[in-house]
This record gives structure tokens, C-alpha cells and sequence, in this order.
């Protein structure tokens, strides 16, 4: 995991360099901007740091907006912290921040907080009270306050927001490989093993029911997937539900994992699954005899599958 830093109490971290986003995938589009942050940073001798909001803004000044993320903020802290990024600063986002003029964030937060001698910064940010401050005014801030002003693309910048829609799209359709190609790594999902009904003991599939307590991440389509954790240092494999057990008549969503080769007690744990590959749908088998052969035959599927690419 990486060691990413969090900067909590605003003590000064020395001489940075920030870049500001959400940055939600740390996709590879993402991580093209976050290399170019360190390697700035290594080259001019300052820390790099990522600026993000949480809530996402959006969240707190549309109070209808729904958008389920790709990453919880400790999932987001582990991938930056893996890349090799100095800090991590998650500003709290409300609606008094959201007034907070464009000279003020720049004082107080750029300069009065992190040092930043240079700012890594979209084309088409825009920021302050209404968004009404654009990369420009940012340059005239960074003359006053003394730091320098590095534009991304249009191509870059495009190349993000293209990912992140087609990333979000491809998990609801339950399209894994597509997802795991545009982030550069196995989308994975964070949660808490916790006792289920016991219905996939009785099926001989005994399952860790896996509780996501954040709810604005983003969980793919229903259905059957072969997944991988790390347990212990050891990798482990097995095939994970994502659904309501319709055959004994389900109501509630739930994430069940079943791992092959494995009966270590891990209730209460924290656990990361890793998804690697879509099986089927989940379906209303006719009976529970039908469901455990099913399950018999996903087995042998996901083992071929783990024999093939993950020997």
C-alpha cells in the first residue's frame, strides 16, 4: 500500500507543488497528470500534493445530484500513495467553502497552507465563489503571491473526463475487463466482513458477506464475477455475488464472496476484493438444487479462467 500522506493540521510541509481535482479512478488519465506532479516535484525539489474535495461538490450544491464514485477516499489514498505522491489534502467541501472568493482559496488555502511554488492546473479550471475565476486569473495570482502557473491540455484534460464516463459506464454494465483497461488496475471493492444468513454454507459455497459502508461507491452491475484478495500477504481467489439471491427470494442487495481453497475466520475484517472478470448474470434458478449446480459449473469456469491468466 502507499504511504501517501495526509495533511490534516495544515503544518507547513515545505516548498510544494499542487495539482487540484477529484481524481476519481486515478484512472490512466489521471495518473498521467499525478506522474507529471511527482516528476515536476523531484525535479524542482518540492512536495507534491493533490488538493480534493469531499463531499464531492456537486453532492453538497445539488442536492439531488446521485453520483456513485469509483473510489472511496481510502481507496483514492492508496492508489496516489502507490504511484508515489508525496501528500494528500481532502478539503472538506461545504457550501461556506464554496464562497470562499478566488484571491481568498488562492491565500489561504494555495499559498498560506501548502506553499505551492507551482501550480499544475487544467485549462479550463475554474474556481472560487461561482467558479468565476479562470486558469488566467490564476496566472495574475501566481505573479502576486509568487508561484508559477503549469497548464494541462485540452487533450489531457479530455482524455480524464472521457475515462472516468466510460469507466462508471462499463461497472454498471458490468463490463470489468473494459473498466480495469481504462484504470490500469483491477477495480476492487472495500468492506467489512460480516455474518450473512448462511444460505451459501448450506449450498457447500460458504460466503463472506462483504459490507461497503461508504454509499457513494459506485457498485457494478448485478451478476456473477471472479475476484482475487490479499489475505494475510497471500492472494486468494475466488467468485463473488453482487445481488438479492432471488432462488430463496432475496429483497436486499448484498455482496457475498466465496473463496476457493480457503476457511480462514475473517469476520469483522476489512477487506479489499479485486474483480477480474464478469461470469454471468444473476438469475432465479427454478431450485436450490439447480443453483448449487450452477455454482458448481461457475467454479470450474473461474478456476479455468485463474489457471489461465493468473498461474
Amino acid at each position: 500500500m502507499g504511504k501517501v500522506k495526509d495533511i490534516k493540521t495544515y503544518k507547513s510541509v515545505g516548498d510544494t507543488v499542487v495539482t487540484i481535482g477529484t481524481f476519481d479512478g486515478v484512472h490512466v488519465g489521471h495518473q498521467k497528470i499525478v506522474k507529471r506532479l511527482i516528476t515536476s516535484g523531484k525535479t524542482d525539489g518540492l512536495k507534491s500534493v493533490i488538493l480534493t474535495f469531499f463531499p464531492h461538490p456537486r453532492m453538497v450544491l445539488q442536492k439531488d445530484f446521485n453520483i456513485k464514485l469509483i473510489n472511496t477516499i481510502n481507496e483514492r489514498r492508496s492508489i496516489l500513495g502507490d504511484l508515489g505522491l508525496d501528500y494528500l489534502l481532502v478539503k472538506e467541501f461545504t457550501k461556506e467553502f464554496s464562497r470562499l472568493s478566488a484571491e481568498d482559496f488562492v491565500k489561504q488555502i494555495l499559498v498560506d497552507k501548502l506553499n505551492a511554488k507551482k501550480v499544475i492546473i487544467g485549462y479550463d479550471h475554474r474556481f472560487g465563489r461561482n467558479r468565476n475565476a479562470n486558469i488566467d486569473d490564476l496566472k495574475k495570482f501566481g505573479d502576486l503571491y509568487g508561484f508559477e502557473v503549469e497548464e494541462i491540455s485540452a487533450q489531457d484534460i479530455n482524455d480524464v473526463a472521457v475515462s472516468s464516463t466510460k469507466i462508471r459506464k462499463a461497472l454498471k454494465e458490468g463490463d470489468i475487463i473494459k473498466a480495469n483497461t481504462y484504470l490500469g488496475y483491477n477495480f476492487s471493492i472495500t468492506g467489512t466482513v460480516t455474518k450473512g444468513k448462511g444460505l451459501g454454507r448450506q449450498l457447500n459455497f460458504p460466503t463472506a458477506n462483504v459490507k461497503v459502508e461508504e454509499d457513494y461507491k459506485l457498485i457494478p452491475k448485478q451478476g456473477s464475477y471472479i475476484v482475487k484478495a490479499v489475505i494475510d500477504s497471500t492472494p486468494i481467489y475466488g467468485m463473488m455475488n453482487i445481488g438479492v439471491n432471488p432462488t430463496v427470494n432475496g429483497k436486499k442487495e448484498t455482496i457475498e464472496v466465496h473463496f476457493f481453497n480457503f476457511d480462514k475466520d475473517i469476520y469483522g475484517e476489512e477487506i479489499q476484493i479485486e474483480l477480474l472478470h464478469r461470469i454471468r448474470d444473476e438469475e432465479k434458478f427454478e431450485s436450490v438444487e439447480a443453483l448449487k449446480m450452477q455454482l458448481k459449473k461457475d467454479k470450474e469456469m473461474a478456476l479455468t479462467y485463474i489457471a489461465t491468466h493468473h498461474a
